[in-house]
Order: C-alpha cells, then structure tokens, then sequence
C-alpha cells in the first residue's frame, strides 16, 4: 500500500484526532505477519487483557486447506460465529478496567469470505454478516501489520503448524492484496500501519519498544510507522 497514496485520503476519510490514549488495540494483518505474538508481547508490557482469534479450535480448516472449494463455506461461517461469540465477551464491563488487545478486528472475516465463496454463498453469508457486525464494539485503534510475500511464507514455515505444512503462496498473494485494499479504503477507526518485514518485534528489544511507544502515542487519523533503526 503506498504512503504516498494514502497520505491523500487522510484528511477527507481519516478518524477525528483524539488527545485520548488508546485502550482498545487490535492488531491485524495477512496470516503469518505475527498479529499472535505481537500482542501476547504488548499484553505483557501494557499488563492488558487479550482477546485471542481461536484458529486451531475450527474443525473445518483442515478440510479446507486440503479442498478450499468443498470446505470453504464452511470454514468461513464457523470463523464468523466464533468471532461473534467471542467479541461480545467486550462488552462486559471489566475488560475496560485497563489495556485490552486483541489479534484481529472482527469486519476482517468478511475479507476472507469474499476470496473463498461463490456469488451465491456470499449472498448468504452478507445476510448473516450485517446482523452481526452491527453489535460488535470497535477498537480505538487498529495496528495493521504489513510484510513481503516471501517473509511471511517463511514465518508461516517456521511456525509448524501441520494444516499449514502445504500452505498454497497464490492464496496468500490474493490474501495480502485484499488486506492492502481494504485498509486503503479504511476509516472506521485510527490506524497505524506497520511493515514488519524489516523489523523484529519479537527478538529485538529496541524495535518492539519502539513501535509499543508508537502505538501508545496515536491519537487519531492514519499514521505510518517508520522504525528508528532503520
């Protein structure tokens, strides 16, 4: 996604600024840019509560990996009521006694449903979409996590997971495409974009530092992260 681009729409499509610290953080980006651990480390530096997608607990993703075209309305209509149920846990009252993170915004299933499904099916799932998404809590800012295509195949490589063990690249590539698309087009909350291909959040200290200094520091509008030691 260009800087560039985006740096024009800011002021005509952009969130109001706010002086409000952010407490309501949700990181997201494509599978394998590291939106799990990034927040399992913010959770521990901000002492927050973490809302974590439950990925492996869907019995469908196997089959889907293995048949994307039998399995996928499925798989997606499972994702996208797991998510529900677990995104009304937010409004309980306590969550908001501090920090709260969470690995993925729920309008992000819609994006994958749009790769997977047939016309037909999409018609269907919209239906069940719209129901639910208009009772879902926005975050006061999301953290979208870019990377190379050849960066997050070797990070979805090396984290082993077996379903993955034949993860197909082209789907990734659409996956990313669409990610940088809808993010272009975003405005329903600030937004920090952040490319980690470069960068190491999780063995270097000085780089996670900084980009959890970055993130506390947003108060509104589209922002682009640029790491100090780079």
């Amino acid at each position: 996604m260009s800087s560039a681009r985006r740096k024009t729409r800011d002021s005509a499509s952009s969130p109001a600024t706010s002086n409000t610290r952010p407490t309501y953080i949700a990181v997201e980006g494509p599978i394998g840019v590291g939106k799990t651990t990034l927040v399992q480390k913010l959770a521990e530096q901000f002492h927050a509560k973490v809302l974590i997608e439950i990925v492996e607990e869907n019995p469908f993703l196997p089959d889907f990996y293995r048949d994307p075209d039998k399995f996928a309305f499925q798989t997606q209509l499972f994702f996208l009521l797991s998510r529900y149920r677990q995104q009304q846990e937010l409004w309980q009252p306590d969550l908001f006694s501090r920090y709260l993170l969470s690995d993925y915004i729920f309008s992000k299933d819609r994006l994958f449903a749009a790769l997977t499904l047939t016309d037909n099916e999409m018609i269907l799932y919209d239906q069940v979409f719209r129901i639910l998404d208009t009772r879902v809590l926005k975050p006061d800012l999301v953290v979208y996590l870019q990377a190379r295509l050849d960066v997050l195949l070797d990070r979805i490589k090396h984290r082993g997971r077996p379903f993955e063990k034949n993860f197909d690249g082209n789907y990734l590539k659409k996956l990313c495409a669409a990610y940088n698309d809808y993010f272009f087009h975003y405005s329903d909350t600030p937004l920090l974009v952040v490319d980690t291909s470069d960068i190491d959040v999780v063995h270097n200290d000085e780089d996670f530092l900084d980009l959890s200094r970055n993130i506390l520091m947003h108060r509104g509008g589209v922002q682009f992260y640029k790491p100090i030691s780079r």
